[in-house]
């Protein structure tokens, strides 16, 4: 794949990120992205899970900014983005995988209704949803997260395909 393709792909990753659509990433993209999940499932920002949602998000937010945000100025841009994290990242998805998971943990608890430690497909969509995904790239993702077939989607799986998404190879 030429390079120019590679960071096609990669800016349009930067946009799922960019929350507001301000040009680049920052803390409260980070909010917003749990408030909208947050908004979604009803659940209160004062909850456990509420709390649990935007700890992981900062979490999140303080991983990415320490591997990407080169100028200290507490914004990625997209630049940064793409010629930082995701350079850096890409040779190592686990490291990338470790940032994410208190988000993407405490998203899917806030999504799984019932409290088995997994959110069905449907649940998934409404996360991906309320983080700005349209329905039909929504539902063809939770549905490929769902490998086993069994109707729900587990940390391992989304925490594995974030992964692989955020890091793809040139």
């Amino acid at each position: 794949m030429v390079s120019t393709e590679y960071e096609r792909r990669i800016a349009a990753r930067f946009a799922t990120f960019d929350q507001d659509g301000n040009g680049y990433i920052d803390r409260e993209d980070f909010s917003a992205a749990a408030k909208a999940v947050l908004n979604e499932f009803g659940t209160a920002a004062r909850s456990e899970q509420g709390q649990a949602l935007y700890a992981g998000g900062e979490a999140f937010w303080q991983g990415m900014a320490g591997i990407a945000d080169r100028d200290g100025d507490q914004r990625i841009t997209r630049e940064e983005f793409v010629g930082g994290a995701v350079k850096r990242l890409r040779d190592n998805p686990d490291r990338f995988a470790e940032i994410a998971r208190p988000f993407l943990h405490a998203a899917l608890a806030v999504a799984d209704y019932d409290r088995d430690g997994a959110a069905t497909v449907e649940e998934a969509v409404r996360v991906l949803k309320a983080l700005g995904v349209h329905e039909d790239i929504a539902r063809t993702a939770a549905v490929a997260l769902d490998a086993d077939g069994d109707g729900k989607v587990g940390e391992a799986e989304v925490v594995a395909a974030f992964a692989r998404y955020f890091t793809v190879p040139e």
